[in-house]
């Protein structure tokens, strides 16, 4: 394979990147999730590190692509919030990783500065 053909096959492997997984916030949470059976809302923001606005809006954007579930109820009488990667979001991170590493070890070795 000429170097050539390995750029075309991970520009191939980056433009089939689902955008939704790649932002960097969406990725930490799928990744932290995808360890984990479920976690609560207050252990992905201590994880993450993300604002309550934004770790909101970022799981919005990932159960809207139906990659996670989102269980809003109580413990006691205050909100909780249970979390969990659905089988579709478990399949794209593996996805995912997949094709990240295609792109990655495309790469040539010996790139000097």
């Amino acid at each position: 394979m000429t170097p050539s053909d390995r750029n075309r096959e991970g520009q191939d492997a980056l433009l089939g990147i689902d955008k939704i997984i790649h932002e960097p916030s969406r990725l930490l949470i799928m990744s932290t999730l995808y360890v984990l059976e479920g976690a609560d809302f207050l252990f992905l923001l201590n994880q993450t590190g993300l604002t309550k606005g934004n770790l909101s809006a970022q799981l919005s954007k990932l159960e809207g692509a139906g990659y996670l579930t989102i269980v809003k109820g109580y413990a006691g009488k205050r909100p909780h919030t249970s979390l969990s990667l659905t089988e579709a979001g478990r399949k794209a991170l593996a996805h995912y990783r997949y094709l990240m590493e295609r792109l990655l070890d495309d790469l040539p070795e010996d790139v000097e500065s």
